[in-house]
């Protein structure tokens, strides 16, 4: 069955999130640490508050940032939501998401975000994706179901004829690949894979003929 639907995780996938979220975190140490380390820890704290009640997105960056501050010695607040409309997209992502529609692929987002958040990253990618799913949308962060149950209210389409890419295998590669989805995983790091992914790619240049591919 022919593939209409790619949908797409937005930071960390789309957008350079671990850049962002260091790039604003780092000036605020006293001590020196690790780039990729400083993101591996916020990535935890933030599952950790994310695993919590719902609480929109910008409170989440809030707590996160917070909590990690402290256990790195810094008292200052977080300025992670206020940093992000200046996290910018990985450098192939705009011709990519280009490439994708001009071979009439329908785009999705489905991202742990606010929707005022998102729609200043929306504006760096150069296009206007054809549905945005936010978990302000659908009360709830991935890995839970609800934005792939959003997204075949919204969209009408199924597993069947979609693809989900993301860059996290517990946020997007588990939790789709048990809904029935067809995956990509975006491994920018070489990681190590503890999920079965459909594909695996190093950057988004090789998703087009990636989802060609699968048909």
């Amino acid at each position: 069955m022919p593939i209409s639907w790619v949908t797409f995780d937005c930071y960390g996938t789309l957008i350079d999130w671990e850049r962002g979220i260091t790039d604003a975190l780092l000036p605020l140490l006293h001590e020196p640490i690790d780039r990729d380390e400083l993101a591996r820890r916020y990535i935890e704290t933030e599952a950790q508050v994310e695993a919590g009640s719902y609480q929109r997105y910008r409170d989440v960056l809030g707590e996160a940032g917070r909590r990690l501050l402290v256990s790195l010695g810094s008292d200052a607040p977080s300025p992670l939501a206020a940093s992000l409309p200046a996290w910018r997209p990985f450098g192939e992502v705009p011709s990519a998401l280009a490439e994708l529609r001009r071979r009439g692929r329908r785009l999705a987002i489905l991202s742990n975000v606010d929707r005022d958040l998102i729609a200043s990253s929306i504006a760096q990618l150069g296009l206007e994706p054809d549905l945005v799913i936010t978990a302000q949308d659908c009360g709830s962060y991935k890995p839970a179901p609800g934005h792939w149950r959003t997204f075949g209210q919204r969209s009408g389409a199924d597993a069947r004829v979609t693809v989900h890419v993301g860059a996290s295998q517990y946020h997007d590669m588990r939790p789709a690949a048990t809904l029935g989805y067809r995956t990509v995983f975006v491994d920018r790091h070489g990681e190590e894979l503890t999920t079965r992914p459909t594909r695996v790619i190093g950057d988004l240049s090789l998703l087009p003929d990636a989802i060609d591919d699968l048909e």
